[in-house]
């Protein structure tokens, strides 16, 4: 079937984008909001008209969800519904509004929930800054049944944490157990929603940085032999 014009522009920008997609850019290639500039003039919401495709099932990746993207790149990933085919589509309601995207940052905290850091905040073993976006995770409920519930995360544990999925009733099923102080300890971390590590803590999680052997100087200063 011959596809539309991308250049007909009794289209609309969006299918016009989508078109533009498939016959210049081509699945699996990188484009920047310059050649959308370039390509649509005079569309001042061409960039957004893209990113809406999204919501039909277009898989288009930003630096945030692929780290090798530079921040002003986009990787087309796949093609979703026909955009361009009046009445054969139906957008999906899983993309989030503004409105709910600024709730689940501001409940979360507006940081990430799988390491902590927040917006700007360098990573320790580079100069790459964070930015904090929203994750779809897949959760496995006590019924054991699965939804998918939103989550803030940074773009290095998205990209990471796709195929994770959490288990909800393996967590209460495990606070149940707990009693005595250890169960007053989770209860203040809950709800104060931070974690204070001790002294003994952090040098443990700065110990297992250590080459061998430094862990070996270590553990002769503990009194222990070598590994």
């Amino acid at each position: 079937m011959t596809l539309p014009s991308w250049q007909d522009e009794k289209l609309g920008t969006m299918r016009r984008a989508a078109l533009w997609l498939l016959t210049v850019v081509g699945e699996g290639e990188v484009f920047t909001k310059e050649q959308i500039k370039n390509a649509f003039p005079g569309k001042s919401q061409a960039d957004r008209r893209v990113r809406e495709l999204r919501a039909y099932g277009w898989k288009i990746d930003t630096h945030r969800e692929d780290a090798r993207l530079g921040q002003h790149e986009q990787r087309f990933v796949a093609q979703g519904q026909p955009v361009w085919e009046s009445g054969k589509t139906t957008k999906g309601t899983s993309a989030l509004t503004d409105t709910q995207r600024r709730r689940v940052l501001t409940r979360d905290g507006n940081r990430c929930r799988s390491c902590g850091i927040t917006p700007g905040q360098q990573y320790a073993d580079t100069f790459e800054t964070a930015q904090i976006d929203i994750a779809r995770r897949k959760v496995k409920l006590p019924n054991g049944t699965s939804t998918v519930q939103a989550v803030a995360e940074c773009n290095r544990c998205r990209v990471g944490g796709r195929s994770l999925e959490a288990d909800l009733s393996v967590v209460l099923e495990d606070v149940s157990k707990l009693g005595g102080l250890h169960l007053q300890t989770l209860t203040g971390w809950v709800a104060a929603d931070e974690r204070e590590f001790s002294v003994v803590e952090r040098i443990w999680a700065d110990f297992r940085t250590l080459p061998a052997d430094s862990r070996d100087e270590v553990r002769k200063v503990l009194g222990l032999p070598p590994a």
